[in-house]
């Protein structure tokens, strides 16, 4: 896989703000992508060293649409990525 379409979006939470203290971060990655390609793509994207790398799947919450049909909203990933100690990832 690419590192372009790996990284999704960076998570600013309550939680992902408290982590950042731990040197911990919040990253929406692809649901096919593995812990070494997230690592790859971080360190290139952003330009620091990953000491960990944590995953955890979602699967979708049901809903329904404006016709009564029940579908789903899609699946997704989302990584906890440890960087060296006095690097930061920085969210926009």
């Amino acid at each position: 896989m690419k590192h372009a379409g790996i990284i999704r979006k960076i998570q600013v939470t309550e939680k992902g703000t408290a982590m950042a203290a731990q040197n911990a971060f919040l990253l929406e990655v692809a649901p096919e992508a593995n812990k070494l390609e997230i690592r790859e793509a971080v360190e290139a994207q952003f330009g620091v060293h990953v000491l960990a790398v944590r995953t955890q799947n979602y699967a979708g919450k049901p809903c329904m649409t404006r016709t009564r049909h029940r579908t789903s909203r899609p699946d997704w990933k989302r990584a906890i990525v440890t960087v060296r100690a006095g690097e930061r990832i920085e969210a926009v």
